[in-house]
């Protein structure tokens, strides 16, 4: 099947570029096929590998779609087509990457369980060690949870107790002012009293 590319005038470059995404998608298509089957740094490795390849082809892409507009309009008609073909091949790829990239994670975390060559022991030891952490996490935030508690009853007695030394000022002062007013009492009727006495006399 003749290429449209080596046939028009101006489209060399962009043949050259077309040659270059399908060598780079083959080969981040057997990366990603090599994936599944490695396990620990191999597989960190290979998807690594497999990054650059797709960054490499991105940028192929991304260097066809400059090169569309140098070309005469009947030919770029041709190859947007394809240049879509291309980017939805590598968007899926990239997909496929990263969904095998988290798997990688996940394993990393738990410990590289079901992994070859007694590496279940190690796994057990990493998956208790995450656990204590998760465990001491959980504590740490229960005991905070509890700091603030505390914090926030401290305050609402704070408060309380302000408040209630506010009433008691109010009513000391009450009480002093009718104290007062009783003594003035107490010295008018004292007054009252010599004043009749003496009335009395005379």
């Amino acid at each position: 099947m003749s290429n449209p590319l080596d046939t028009d005038p101006g489209s060399e470059l962009l043949a050259s570029y077309e040659a270059d995404f399908k060598l780079t998608q083959a080969d981040i298509s057997q990366k990603l096929d090599q994936i599944p089957d490695l396990q620990g740094e191999p597989r960190k490795a290979a998807i690594r590998a497999a990054e650059r390849a797709v960054d490499e082809a991105d940028e192929i892409i991304g260097q066809m779609t400059l090169e569309l507009s140098n070309i005469p309009s009947t030919l770029r008609n041709k190859i947007k087509p394809r240049l879509r073909n291309y980017t939805h091949d590598l968007d899926v790829s990239r997909s496929t990457l990263l969904k095998l990239s988290q798997n990688s994670d996940r394993a990393t975390l738990f410990g590289g369980r079901g992994g070859s060559g007694g590496a279940g022991g190690s796994g057990d030891a990493v998956v208790d060690q995450r656990q204590q952490l998760l465990s001491g996490t959980d504590r740490l935030e229960r005991s905070s949870q509890r700091l603030r508690d505390s914090q926030r009853l401290a305050n609402e007695t704070e408060g309380i107790g302000a408040s209630i030394l506010g009433d008691l000022y109010a009513q000391r002062s009450q009480i002093e002012n009718t104290h007062n007013t009783l003594n003035d009492s107490e010295r008018y009727l004292d007054r009252s009293i010599k004043t009749l006495r003496g009335m009395a006399r005379r």
